[in-house]
């Protein structure tokens, strides 16, 4: 089979707004590596067509970190595991603010306020929503909330204090889930993005790869995605925790890694793909070429792990000649009113 020509014909129909398949989705994964170069093109292709050069940082505060009920076994925060973390209750305001600083600092065009646990409590919502207000008011950025399971009483009021978007990731396919996680399912999972764009607020839902799931399962995810029409999906890369269930694990390539992020774009051609955490280790010396194909990242740092200099993500976007969106800018083509 000719890949190339494969690569090149699908990016075409992609981009005329054809929806590829399971089985294309599939020979897209499985790209074999002489053909990376032509993969990387056309997905490359497909992210230009879309919203040309343009990129987005966003940057998040660990706003509550550890004691978390859930047993997620990626994930440093959650009690069942001996982690090395410090845990600890919901920051101040005064924070949460700082943090709005920090990530207006560093160029970051969207703030995230994130906290463990499978749902923040009320009164903490209360304090986060009254932040927002705050932060709205002093900072030129778009603010985002990630506090697990939520419903639709606390997500009109972090609409109304100013947020635009909730993420919740699904992390991986149905099928795979109960393997990873089994204290609550994907499900419920679905269910909360499905109320977040009830109530009109944008949505970010991404996954974690590397946990020993099969292509068929990152193929799933994709589709899933689509069929949900999110806005925005960051894009996870297996970071072994001691302590997790996954500390030894070892399944993905900087190739792979590529592989991934390029089947996302073929998918989701009109969603903003951001490469978040295990980037800097997962993708190696792809990762700037892996930029190409996504146009968003999680810059300064992760809710438990310490990203790369924001300074050298800044220079590679210059060196790839695409432009940072700052100051609550937009993309230029819009998937949904509320981005």
């Amino acid at each position: 089979m000719n890949y190339k020509n494969f690569l090149e014909d699908l990016a075409n129909k992609v981009i005329d707004g054809y929806k590829i398949n399971k089985k294309e989705a599939l020979m897209i994964l499985e790209t074999p590596d002489e053909y990376i170069e032509d993969l990387v093109e056309q997905a490359s292709r497909i992210t230009y067509s879309f919203f040309k050069n343009e990129v987005e940082f966003c940057s998040l505060i660990n706003a509550k970190n550890g004691a978390c009920s859930e047993d997620c076994s990626f994930c440093a925060q959650s009690s069942k595991y001996p982690t090395p973390i410090n845990a600890y209750s919901l920051v101040s305001e005064e924070e949460m603010l700082e943090g709005a600083e920090r990530a207006v600092s560093i160029n970051a065009n969207r703030y995230c306020i994130v906290v463990s646990g499978k749902r923040a409590k009320k009164e903490e919502v209360e304090k986060i929503a009254e932040a927002v207000r705050k932060i709205k008011q002093k900072y030129p950025i778009k603010v985002c909330c990630s506090i697990g399971t939520v419903d639709e009483e606390d997500l009109k009021l972090l609409k109304e204090a100013g947020v635009n978007r909730i993420n919740h990731n699904l992390e991986t396919s149905e099928k795979f889930f109960s393997k990873i996680v089994t204290t609550h399912t994907w499900k419920e999972r679905l269910e909360t993005i499905k109320r977040v764009q009830k109530v009109g607020l944008s949505t970010c839902s991404g996954g974690i790869f590397g946990m020993g799931e099969s292509n068929e399962d990152i193929v799933e995810l994709a589709l899933t995605y689509r069929d949900l029409d999110v806005d925005s999906i960051p894009l996870n890369f297996l970071i072994p925790i001691p302590g997790t269930p996954f500390e030894n694990a070892n399944y993905l390539t900087p190739q792979k890694c590529l592989k991934i992020v390029a089947l996302f774009r073929f998918v989701n051609p009109d969603a903003e793909l951001r490469l978040c955490g295990g980037r800097e280790q997962n993708l190696q010396d792809l990762h700037d070429t892996a930029m190409n194909i996504a146009n968003c990242l999680m810059a300064g740092g992760y809710l438990t792990r310490a990203g790369r200099n924001p300074e050298k993500d800044k220079q590679m976007i210059k060196e790839l000649g695409k432009k940072l969106l700052t100051e609550g800018e937009s993309f230029s083509i819009q998937k949904a009113e509320n981005i």
